[in-house]
């Protein structure tokens, strides 16, 4: 079908008028294509990573070595999506040296966005699990690894950042109620 912009436009599910770049804390959730449970299990309240699961953790636990001005926080990978707080704080921010890798900037913008860094997340993590379907077999994914949205909340306060936390750490107590797990999905139908 080609491309209509009356019945094809995508709509925004940012604030309009607000500035991502600008420094502050931001609660996101990234999920995987059609929910695939791709990195790991949750068995008896404790999450289970498989390798796969592992790779996606050391590239969100990177992103600060590699982009100045980007912290994270408390964070957790799940089966078939991550829980993830990142402050930004662009003062003098901008890609550092890193390896040539696809998914890394090669020069780069001087202060990294909020939608940047998860745009930045998404293209490393899907670059080394392909690499992974290759050299160990991985479950394949079907198009995409990850959604093209990402839900993320504006952290305003101390108190929140620790409701969020708390959140966070506590996920997979609630996975047999979460609604990215698929098992849920089936029995809400």
């Amino acid at each position: 079908m080609k491309y209509n912009p009356d019945i094809h436009h995508r709509r925004s599910i940012r604030l309009k008028d607000y500035d991502y770049a600008q420094a502050g804390m931001y609660f996101v959730t990234i999920v995987t294509q059609n929910r695939e449970c791709l990195f790991g299990d949750v068995q008896d309240g404790k999450r289970v990573l498989n390798d796969a699961g592992d790779v996606v953790k050391s590239v969100w636990d990177e992103m600060p070595e590699y982009y100045t001005g980007v912290g994270i926080d408390e964070c957790i990978i799940m089966p078939n999506h991550l829980h993830g707080i990142v402050a930004i704080n662009n003062v003098g921010a901008g890609p550092r040296a890193c390896p040539q890798e696809e998914g890394h900037p090669q020069g780069g913008a001087p202060t990294l966005s909020l939608p940047d860094v998860v745009h930045r997340f998404k293209s490393l993590s899907t670059t080394r699990y392909s690499r992974g379907i290759i050299e160990y077999g991985w479950p394949p994914f079907n198009g995409k690894l990850w959604q093209r949205n990402y839900y993320e909340h504006i952290i305003p306060n101390e108190e929140e950042l620790n409701t969020i936390r708390e959140y966070i750490a506590n996920n997979p107590i609630k996975w047999d109620l979460d609604k990215e797990n698929p098992a849920v999905i089936g029995r809400e139908q």
